[in-house]
């Protein structure tokens, strides 16, 4: 792998499949918590949009740092190359719900 590592990481929010691309990725200071940082997204210069990219762009704009809950999380590689960013729809039974304590008063 190259010296500077690209980390490509594949988690679910709100019913969507996202994958990003980031400089960092560790464990998060929050405990149960990924800590993502440094995103990255192509900087392109033609007139093609990918209105993915753009809607993931225009989520995460001014995040320098983002902290993922570990159980949202699909799979985390490290990649050759940045790839294109996306949001799409989480299909099926991606990821299996963290089992959560039902409330008492239900």
């Amino acid at each position: 792998m190259s010296k500077n590592p690209v980390f490509r990481v594949v988690f679910v929010n709100n019913g969507s499949t996202y994958e990003i691309y980031a400089k960092n990725v560790a464990q998060g200071m929050l405990y149960g918590f990924v800590e993502v940082e440094g995103l990255l997204f192509n900087k392109r210069s033609g007139l093609v949009v990918d209105p993915g990219e753009e809607k993931l762009k225009a989520e995460f704009e001014g995040v320098g740092k983002t902290q993922i809950p570990m159980h949202s999380v699909i799979r985390i590689d490290e990649v050759e190359e940045q790839g294109v960013g996306k949001i799409s729809e989480a299909k099926g039974s991606v990821v299996t719900p963290f089992p959560m304590p039902k409330p008492d008063n239900v």
